[in-house]
């Protein structure tokens, strides 16, 4: 977290210095301010044009039944790219560009939701919103030791544990290996 913070506090701080460097100098103190007040102004017009898009998109799943999840990112996505773009600087109005385009978004997206949101949810769950969850057995148990039944810790023989591997072979879940189980509702007249 430190370092994102980092992060946020060294962008401007390159912003001032490429504004002082370069941009002052080659193009003059009035030709930067135009340039940097016009990028913010048109970044908060296109942050407002895909905003309403996204908040049409979350209404029309939650109509549907669907959950809005990557347009509940989306969100919070325009959300920091309206604060780059109020942030004076070109380096900053670039960020915010990024996150405000749609096609430059969708990394940023996957990678807010494989780097953030599932570590912060499966830190919250243990596991079980991912299904990154154990089985047979506590994670961190001794192959040795034995269970209630004193024949170990896990199934009483060969080739009955849940992994089609031997009892107490250490092996975890394989989330490739897992399958999904539907229950249905039937009509018993």
């Amino acid at each position: 977290m430190l370092r994102v913070i980092g992060l946020l506090l060294l962008i401007p701080l390159f912003d001032i210095v490429l504004l002082v460097t370069v941009a002052i100098p080659y193009l003059g103190p009035l030709v930067t301010v135009a340039l940097v007040v016009l990028t913010a102004l048109v970044g908060m017009l296109l942050v407002r044009a895909e905003g309403r898009a996204t908040l049409r998109t979350i209404q029309e799943k939650l109509a549907t039944g669907e959950l809005p999840t990557d347009e509940l990112i989306d969100g919070g996505l325009l959300i920091a790219a309206g604060a780059f773009f109020l942030t004076p600087g070109l380096v900053t109005d670039f960020v915010g560009l990024l996150l405000a385009v749609p096609f430059t978004r969708y990394p940023v997206r996957a990678a807010t939701r494989r780097w953030v949101v599932r570590p912060y949810i499966d830190s919250k769950t243990g596991g079980f919103a991912s299904g990154q969850v154990y089985i047979g057995g506590f994670p961190d148990e001794d192959s040795g030791a034995a269970g209630p039944s004193g024949a170990g810790p896990g199934p009483s023989g060969p080739g009955d544990a849940p992994d089609g591997g031997a009892a107490g072979s250490g092996s975890s879940f394989d989330p490739d290996d897992a399958t999904d189980i539907d229950f249905e509702e039937r009509d018993e007249h």
